[in-house]
């Protein structure tokens, strides 16, 4: 008989099931090629608690949390180099201790967030996530942005962004806390996006043709390490007025671009368009929603002579315009040239090298940075008694070059959570905190400027 007629035992009289695959998504496929030892593509997600936590509730949570949220529990499938595809191996428990605990120290976050920055998950182990617990960081440890709460907890999550975006960790996340506190952790409704004047069919602006503004170099480490550096902000959520046809996230994408026109005439730079990335997340926030890599980038683009501190009301206008019509539109998640350049026609192995060839060719034209705004964080991520609610949550996306600084942001009870990731052979720590003073002062522009 063949081992089909007679399929193999688990030891319960049932035939063993080999684990589900799923071929990697264009998003998933692009980062793997292109990944680099010394800069690792991590997302990092920092939680604030106000309590304590219970280790063996945590983990019980967070274990049932990927239960029933099984694409999670994936890890890169092994395969000859002539394959077509990768695939993503779904495994029925995980492969490691998910959730540890940091011995507490005056610089135990600050170690914390440089691991989840240097240090990404395997993707040969399930799940390509790290949730490290640091107690009595809130306050205590430099770098918090707390003067006092020293009791509290930091949760600190480091997802490899090969497999999982901070919206997909995040819903997992929400489910944990409701598993482990049992309160109700169900999404807020989201803000409707203030009804504006039709948009024309193209975008305006410079021409993509155009290769975008390079962020100067300020001052970097003399002998930088691996990863990026960081620095993390609380700032006030700004004041837009009732009925105001533009969002947070344009006063955002405002901020963003006035900082870094200013920082390049600070240093000599000589004027040129910028370009500014932006994701967009169209999936729904409940328990279906799908995991993994989600979103779909967009480019907003800036001329020289627009980006005036004196005319920030014409430039909300003309940046709410523009990103109403890049919404809009339906393009693939990286763009077309992506969706063929991971269409299984030829081994992945020989697909990874044209990828790699082309991110090179195109780094001229890749966009200034990157802007990632999740909004308000749409969970109340409330652990209950022990641990209480989130009262502040700070994510940030991998800073490579050519573009060497992201900007992301979330808000919490009416207050916003910035951090900034740049990569360490462009900037510095004193260049980081230059930075967030020039888009704290022009993030409040946005608000005192409004039309």
């Amino acid at each position: 008989m063949t081992a089909v007629e007679h399929p193999a035992r688990n030891g319960t009289g049932g035939p063993v099931r080999p684990p589900a695959r799923v071929p990697f998504p264009v998003v998933d496929e692009v980062t793997r090629h292109c990944l680099q030892e010394e800069v690792p593509e991590t997302v990092h997600i920092e939680v604030h608690l106000p309590g304590r936590l219970d280790p063996v509730r945590l983990g019980a949570a967070f274990t049932e949390a990927l239960h029933r949220h099984p694409r999670s529990l994936m890890r890169e499938a092994p395969g000859p180099w002539y394959r077509r595809r990768y695939e993503w191996e779904l495994r029925a428990d995980p492969d490691v201790d998910l959730v540890t605990y940091v011995p507490y120290g005056p610089d135990a976050l600050r170690d914390a967030r440089t691991r989840a920055l240097a240090e990404a998950p395997p993707l040969s182990a399930a799940p390509p996530l790290r949730v490290e617990v640091v107690e009595g960081a809130a306050g205590r440890a430099p770098g918090s942005p707390y003067a006092a709460g020293g009791d509290g907890t930091v949760l600190l999550l480091t997802l490899n962004h090969t497999a999982l975006d901070c919206p997909a960790c995040l819903r997992v996340l929400a489910t944990a806390a409701e598993l482990y506190g049992g309160r109700d952790n169900s999404p807020a409704t989201p803000p409707a996006r203030p009804a504006g004047p039709a948009g024309p069919p193209e975008v305006d602006g410079p021409s993509v043709w155009a290769p975008p503004a390079r962020v100067a170099h300020g001052t970097p480490e003399p002998a930088p390490a691996a990863g990026n550096g960081l620095l993390v902000a609380e700032l006030a959520v700004p004041r837009r007025p009732e009925g105001s046809p533009y969002t947070v996230n344009d006063q955002l994408m405002v901020a963003t671009a006035l900082m870094i026109a200013h920082w390049n005439r600070e240093h000599g730079a000589r004027p040129a368009p910028l370009r500014i990335s932006m994701p967009v997340d169209d999936r729904p926030r409940n328990a279906d929603m799908p995991i993994g890599n989600g979103t779909r980038l967009l480019e907003v683009p800036f001329a020289p002579d627009e980006l005036d501190p004196a005319r920030v009301g014409e430039l909300l206008l003309r940046t709410a315009g523009r990103t109403r019509v890049l919404k809009s539109l339906a393009r693939p998640p990286l763009g077309h040239t992506a969706a063929l350049l991971t269409a299984p026609v030829v081994p992945v192995a020989w697909r990874g090298a044209l990828t790699r060839g082309l991110r090179r060719a195109a780094a001229p034209w890749t966009s200034t940075t990157l802007l990632s705004n999740i909004g308000r964080v749409p969970y109340p991520l409330d652990f209950g008694e022990d641990a209480g609610r989130a009262r502040a949550v700070w994510f940030s996306a991998p800073a490579r070059m050519p573009r060497g600084l992201t900007v992301t942001a979330a808000s919490t009870a009416d207050r916003l959570h910035l951090a900034l990731r740049w990569s360490r052979a462009l900037l510095g720590p004193g260049d980081g905190a230059r930075l967030r003073d020039l888009f704290e002062r022009f993030l409040h522009l946005t608000g005192e400027g409004s039309p």
